[in-house]
């Protein structure tokens, strides 16, 4: 009984995890794209894992509660992507272009040479489409 009690529980809170809350992020330009949010543990440990494509209007914000170093890796990863770490004023501090899926052990890790509390993943390729650069402010609304 207890064993199908904490059963449901997991599954009750992976559900709620994968219910998918989005936000616009607005470049520069005026361009914008649909983000869904990362905020949990366990959203920014998922991230876009197992994900076969994505739109270029698509992305995924991590949201972390105070500024650092945050590395990512690549692992479980089926597509490449942009990746852009943001500062607390929610100005672009280091950019990782193109990074493509991690093959074989031991993935390596992308951290921002500038701390950060905010990651953007992006379609590879998106940074250059979108004209996107170091110190570039982006605008979104977080609660």
């Amino acid at each position: 009984m207890i064993v199908v009690v904490f059963a449901v529980s997991v599954l009750f809170i992976c559900c709620l995890a994968e219910s998918g809350k989005f936000i616009q992020v607005i470049f520069p330009d005026g361009t914008s794209v649909t983000a869904e949010l990362a905020v949990t543990d366990y959203e920014r440990a998922k991230g876009l894992m197992f994900r076969e494509a994505m739109n270029a209007d698509q992305g995924m914000l991590f949201i972390f509660d105070e500024e650092g170093r945050h590395s990512f890796w690549m692992k479980n990863m089926l597509i490449s992507i942009d990746i852009l770490w943001l500062n607390k004023a929610k100005q672009i501090v280091h950019i990782e272009e193109r990074v493509p899926p991690c093959k074989r052990n031991p993935c390596p890790s992308y951290a921002p040479k500038a701390p950060a509390r905010y990651v953007l993943e992006l379609k590879a390729g998106s940074v250059e489409g979108y004209g996107l650069k170091i110190s570039d402010t982006l605008n979104f609304m977080v609660e």
